[in-house]
């Protein structure tokens, strides 16, 4: 099991952050998904078996939230 962290500045309000959770939650191989609502900081567990780092990064991009390094 994998864990990343990931700054998305444009998630710290309800809309985004449910959007974000859907997107995340219903992909194969993502196990758990925390946000917090103050910093846009997402938690990641996932197994890299299943799905890469660079899947999730361009799955958010595709969906217009752009992480920061």
């Amino acid at each position: 099991m994998a864990e990343e962290t990931i700054l998305i500045p444009s998630a710290t309000s309800r809309a985004p952050i449910q959007q974000i959770q859907q997107l995340l939650q219903g992909k194969d191989g993502i196990e758990r998904v925390l946000i917090d609502t103050n910093d846009g900081e997402l938690k990641i567990e996932f197994d890299e078996k299943k799905i890469s780092s660079e899947n999730i990064h361009a799955l958010l991009k595709e969906n217009h939230f752009h992480p920061q390094s």
